[in-house]
């Protein structure tokens, strides 16, 4: 999945300062994931930026949740002829 930093809506602070992120969905969309996987990700990243800054247990939970999460949805490769 790409991030990248993005401006909020109101922020005060300069444009030169982003303050949020923007997910960018074709990498999940492709493989299936829908609306109720895409909330489940931002709750992650949520999780991950509040809780798991400093604390490597939620970290490493976060990635076997996510791993499982990615397994349900494999990836299609076209090879072709």
């Amino acid at each position: 999945m790409v991030c990248n930093k993005n401006l909020i809506p109101y922020d005060e602070r300069s444009a030169v300062e982003t303050s949020g992120i923007r997910p960018g969905t074709p990498a999940v969309t492709s493989r299936g994931m829908r609306e109720e996987q895409m909330h489940q990700i931002g709750k992650w990243i949520a999780e991950v930026i509040h809780k798991g800054r400093d604390d490597e247990a939620v970290i490493e939970r976060v990635r076997g949740e996510v791993a499982e999460l990615c397994s349900q949805f494999p990836i299609y490769l076209d090879l072709g002829d």
